[in-house]
């Protein structure tokens, strides 16, 4: 069955309670201002809370505060009468992860990309299990522009994921994997630089937005993904990556329904 492919909306819009994460960071201690950042903030507020989402909205974190807030949110009871989340990061970054608000250089006060996936995985959060969590992320990723010559560098693969899968207890224990149901948009590939106005806010938040507006009524979320990244097809300087995705059907937000 086709329908098999889908990931299930199970409870009618009246009984959903859909719960997206928004993390903005903004001011901070020893780095410059993220001027527009306000925009991006109104932007995916207004679009996901469109989409049915009531959106929890934390700014000027520090790595540590991202932590705290990650976990308050994947223990929220409404997860269980909810289908999917979002999980939506903002802030400076670096190619270990994402800046707090103390961070000063390459490693102080920096999110690992790792602890986002492991505290919303099937072992931590298993009201979200078999749901999709869609992980968005605006950051740089080094100092590199998109558009200059690239040599064919190794690129060093991520560590395997534990092998043995938590047992998760149900009427019987049964395997399930340790992660899976991701689906991840970052703003730019590993090392380079994301773009953003002080006036519009980010380039990829834009677009993202533009894409999510247009087409979510009829194309699935890994499609709405490739739309935003073939819209950045004319700026050679930054382009959005799809990582660490783990989707296994397909994730249709049906606005409306």
């Amino acid at each position: 069955l086709l329908s098999s492919q889908i990931y299930p909306i199970l409870l009618p819009r009246e009984m959903r309670t859909r719960r997206a994460l928004l993390i903005c960071n903004i001011e901070f201690e020893h780095m410059s201002r993220r001027n527009g950042a306000e925009v991006d903030v109104e932007g995916m507020m207004k679009l996901l809370e469109g989409l049915g989402y009531v959106v929890d909205v934390h700014q000027n974190l520090t790595s540590q505060g991202m932590v705290e807030v990650m976990k308050d949110f994947a223990a929220h009871k409404e997860h269980c009468t909810s289908d999917s989340t979002f999980l939506v990061f903002m802030s400076h970054g670096v190619r270990a992860g994402i800046c707090g608000t103390k961070c000063r250089d390459k490693t102080t006060d920096i999110l690992s990309l790792d602890t986002i996936y492991k505290n919303f995985n099937n072992k931590h959060c298993q009201a979200l299990l078999g749901k999709p969590k869609v992980v968005i992320i605006q950051s740089c990723r080094g100092g590199n522009v998109g558009s200059v010559m690239v040599s064919d560098s190794a690129v060093p693969t991520p560590s395997s994921a534990p092998r043995i899968p938590a047992g998760l207890e149900d009427d019987a224990i049964f395997e399930v994997h340790l992660e899976s149901d991701f689906a991840t948009l970052h703003s730019s590939t590993p090392d380079t630089v994301s773009w953003r106005s002080s006036v519009t806010g980010s380039l990829f938040i834009q677009h993202l937005i533009e894409q999510f507006r247009n087409h979510a009524w009829n194309s699935d979320l890994q499609e709405l993904f490739r739309k935003v990244q073939y819209s950045f097809g004319k700026f050679p300087r930054q382009l959005p990556s799809q990582e660490r995705t783990t989707m296994l059907r397909k994730f249709y937000l049906f606005p409306g329904h």
